[in-house]
């Protein structure tokens, strides 16, 4: 837990001080994708190493 507290108070810290607001909004909203893309590879991956790669 420790582990994503730290995670957490670093992408808090990374935002700070960005002044043209829209800008900072941007990044959130990308880092969120890109963090949604990666649980959806990880996803497929894992189910078809599971299933036996069938395509």
């Amino acid at each position: 837990m420790g582990t994503l507290l730290h995670f957490r108070s670093l992408y808090l810290e990374a935002f700070e001080g960005c002044k043209p607001e829209f800008v900072v909004i941007l990044l959130k909203v990308y880092s969120y994708f890109c963090a949604a893309m990666l649980l959806m590879a990880a996803y497929a991956l894992t189910d078809r190493a599971l299933n036996g790669f069938e395509f």
